[in-house]
């Protein structure tokens, strides 16, 4: 793409000067080049001179002025003159690139010749990565919550998947403890009750109907079998059964399907656990205290040591997470990235400080936190459900809105931001929605590619067009939006930061959507130019389709 043959360019310049004598090698790669925030800075900049100035500085100890370096690397840059219409130095030694407008007309060959793999790279092509996100107890259905964590954690492996990664997608979950002796002792009030039985329902049990469902299909399938049953687990087992069922369908319906399920309770059958307090107690990192045994995580940079097995003997919520990791490293991963809602801050540092103390790269570990979402209507927050639990379900949002608003939406604030999801602006399906002034970016694009030939005007063959005929403000803001994919689609991908490809898609619709209204594209007396025009609007439905693809959304092609 454009911007990646400038770099290189730069990269030849820079070692051209350093074969002269200009400068040394030690600013090699340490450069970068961007777009300028602001109108009239040029197309791209760079910070090279500066950065060689320092790296000077540091080498000889003689202060180098960055314009200075800037005037001697502007000069080998014009040996080049059909890239660049004018080069800029400004501020401390900013280099700043004016490209030939005719250069843009490459993006449009490059995008439609690329199709469906533009924007994507081999970059790390044979890492492996383990994307761990949703990870909820078999306790119920997914809240929207989960629901955001899904769409977050799902783009993630997406974006990771598009620049080369070898990605797999884990659900992380524990059908053991209190919480799932509750399911089943909830489960086994509601089927008494169904039966007409006495019960005693727990004080703190799950109260959704989904629990009388449950209790109900046990009913159909055993009859009351199980009325004299003392022991929750057969309950236990009906409603994990149930509940787990109902995930993965939830899950399905927003197109994320997981290459592995890791239960916890593995951990402790396989003796993963006592293990890790065996390596942990050798290391001399474990103590005992007040009947419990303690985890020295101040020699990791924490305030105060951790409790990891608790005077009753069971386990700290650290304990698990830490043996999980321990398993994940084993397994060879290059990378691992959890998704957690903001309520896990706590335990992170330390998880860290245990995956540190048993010899592994922490840096190879990154947890991205999501805040939590609100839901709102007519400006009010929305609190409860009324169909299946104590709150509302992702299933109750898909089915009011859709699936393609529900991830749309949950992408439109970074990750550490709390959402508020207007149910107003969701259900609508104008323009004011935002995924619908997208998806109808692509649906339009179709439409016109699909009919211009009964409007007098033929295609042609993509070699036969004249792209130099693009010259409109307007069109090379949308080349130039559209070389910009890739680099966007990169960086994304290394930060973990799926929603910025929400505004960029945005801004690509609003630029047709706008040229659409304001020039003919279609225009049986300029056929040459209604040809670019096709064509221009070609790549760009390409490129509307790629980052839907990339945040699970679909793009339709009528609407």
């Amino acid at each position: 793409m454009i911007k990646s043959h400038l770099i290189q360019w730069l990269d030849s310049c820079f070692q051209q000067g350093v074969q002269q004598g200009l400068w040394s090698d030690g600013a090699a790669g340490s450069f970068v080049v961007e777009e300028p925030k602001h109108e009239g800075q040029g197309d791209y900049s760079t910070n090279a001179a500066m950065i060689i100035a320092g790296m000077e500085k540091k080498a000889t100890g003689s202060k180098v002025n960055p314009r200075a370096v800037a005037e001697q690397f502007v000069q080998l840059l014009k040996a080049n003159d059909t890239l660049l219409a004018k080069v800029e130095i400004a501020g401390p030694g900013f280099i700043n690139f004016f490209l030939n407008e005719a250069i843009w007309s490459q993006v449009v060959p490059t995008v439609l010749a690329e199709g469906d793999f533009f924007g994507l790279a081999r970059e790390k092509n044979g890492l492996k990565v383990l994307v761990e996100f949703v990870s909820a107890n078999p306790t119920g259905p997914l809240s929207i919550g989960h629901g955001r964590q899904a769409v977050l954690g799902d783009s993630i492996a997406r974006l990771l998947a598009a620049v080369g990664y070898e990605v797999e997608r884990e659900y992380y979950y524990n059908d053991a403890g209190r919480q799932m002796r509750v399911l089943g002792a909830s489960t086994q009030a509601r089927y008494l009750e169904l039966l007409g039985l006495p019960f005693t329902f727990p004080e703190d049990g799950y109260q959704g109907d989904y629990i009388r469902d449950i209790a109900q299909g046990l009913i159909d399938e055993a009859g009351d079998t199980y009325k004299d049953e003392d022991d929750v687990e057969v309950f236990k087992v009906a409603a994990e059964r149930a509940v787990f069922a109902n995930i993965n369908e939830t899950l399905a319906r927003m197109g994320i399907v997981f290459d592995s399920y890791y239960n916890e309770h593995t951990l402790y059958d396989q003796g993963h656990v006592d293990d890790v307090v065996r390596q942990l107690r050798d290391k001399g990192l474990v103590y005992e205290k007040d009947d419990a045994t303690w985890f020295k995580t101040t020699e990791f940079g924490q305030e105060q040591d951790r409790v990891i097995i608790k005077s009753t003997g069971e386990p700290t919520y650290r304990l698990p997470d830490i043996a999980y990791h321990r398993e994940k490293f084993k397994r060879g991963y290059d990378w691992l990235v959890n998704v957690f809602g903001s309520d896990h801050i706590a335990t992170v540092p330390d998880v860290m400080a245990g995956v540190e103390a048993l010899g592994y790269d922490k840096s190879k570990v990154t947890v991205v936190l999501h805040q939590f979402v609100t839901l709102m209507r007519e400006g009010k927050q929305v609190k409860m459900s009324t169909r299946k639990a104590t709150f509302i379900t992702i299933d109750e949002l898909i089915d009011e809105v859709g699936i393609d608003v529900v991830r749309f939406f949950f992408l439109m604030r970074k990750a550490d931001s709390q959402l508020e999801f207007d149910l107003d602006l969701a259900a609508k399906e104008g323009k004011e929605n935002p995924v619908f002034y997208v998806q109808y970016g692509h649906a339009r694009i179709s439409s016109i590619l699909q009919k211009c030939g009964e409007k007098g005007v033929d295609l042609g063959s993509l070699a036969d067009a004249d792209l130099t005929l693009l010259g409109l403000p307007e069109e090379l803001k949308m080349m130039k939006t559209m070389a910009a994919f890739p680099a966007l689609v990169s960086g994304a991908a290394q930060d973990l930061a799926p929603h910025r490809i929400v505004p960029y898609l945005q801004e690509l619709a609003g630029l047709f959507h706008r040229y659409y209204h304001e020039h003919r594209i279609v225009d049986p007396e300029q056929q040459e130019l209604s040809r670019a025009r096709l064509w221009l609007v070609a790549g760009l439905c390409t490129v509307l389709r790629n980052g839907l693809q990339l945040i699970g959304v679909t793009a339709p092609d009528s609407m």
